[in-house]
């Protein structure tokens, strides 16, 4: 078989498009942007995961250096990347209500240095690591590459993302970085309340009583103990959360919901 030198540059620009929008998402999503699965492994994945999505759709041929070629460069990185970014807000919500717990705790000053998020207190830390085993045990990252493989049906190439609704349903969703903190946080944060009003009468009850020797242990062991009683129910909010930010994947890329 002779292999002429159009004929590659016509496969390149037609495999380019899928190799894009595949590698935005693996450059955002969950899992596939932690600093352990690294830069090599990242392309190998995109590599495959083109290469599987090639022989079941039909790709134009336009050169990406025209000017509607980078703007199709540009629609499919953004397709991507908004597709991982709608996810990380579940993150984000993680660390935020792992800050809150951790204050009304009095654990602010004991943090970690997470590779991927930054300077965030332990109980944010532990907060990720639980949903990052959620995410893959019911398995999400098996879900997300079966998105970004149906998004070629739903949006082809040649079709933008970037319009008014699609705007308007990201910021929407993003409000769950706050609302997503307090389902998780709001039983912690409640009952370590009436556990500082209780400290606060034995205080003006008995004024000799060293708040600070008795209060900070108090609230810490407490803090961790209804942590501890709450993890079922946090558990099932970090799983809630997940599955919500799967249907507003769902929804930006047109994909019906099974």
């Amino acid at each position: 078989m002779n292999l002429l030198a159009a004929d590659i540059v016509e496969r390149f620009y037609t495999f380019l498009w899928p190799m894009l929008r595949v590698s935005a998402l693996m450059v955002t999503a969950p899992i596939f942007s932690l600093t352990a699965f690294n830069l090599r492994l990242r392309i190998l994945m995109a590599l495959v995961m083109a290469w599987l999505i090639y022989p079941l759709h039909t790709w134009p041929v336009i050169d990406p250096s025209t000017a509607s070629g980078l703007v199709e460069v540009f629609n499919q990185i953004m397709i991507g990347a908004v597709m991982g970014l709608i996810l990380q807000v579940v993150v984000a919500a993680m660390v935020v209500g792992g800050q809150s717990i951790a204050a009304a705790m009095g654990l602010s000053m004991a943090s970690m240095v997470d590779p991927n998020m930054g300077n965030v207190p332990v109980i944010s830390q532990l907060l990720i690591v639980m949903s990052t085993l959620i995410f893959v045990g019911f398995g999400g990252h098996a879900i997300l590459l079966g998105l970004i493989s149906e998004s070629f049906n739903s949006l082809p190439i040649g079709t933008s993302i970037l319009n008014q609704d699609v705007y308007g349903r990201v910021l929407k969703w993003s409000s769950m970085v706050f609302l997503g903190a307090v389902l998780l946080a709001l039983p912690v944060m409640v009952s370590l309340l009436f556990i500082n009003i209780g400290l606060g009468v034995v205080t003006r009850a008995a004024p000799s009583l060293n708040i600070f020797a008795v209060g900070f242990p108090a609230m810490i062991i407490a803090g961790f103990l209804i942590l501890i009683i709450s993890m079922g129910s946090i558990g099932t909010r970090i799983e809630w959360l997940w599955v919500q930010g799967f249907a507003v994947v769902r929804d930006v890329l047109g994909v019906p919901n099974v």
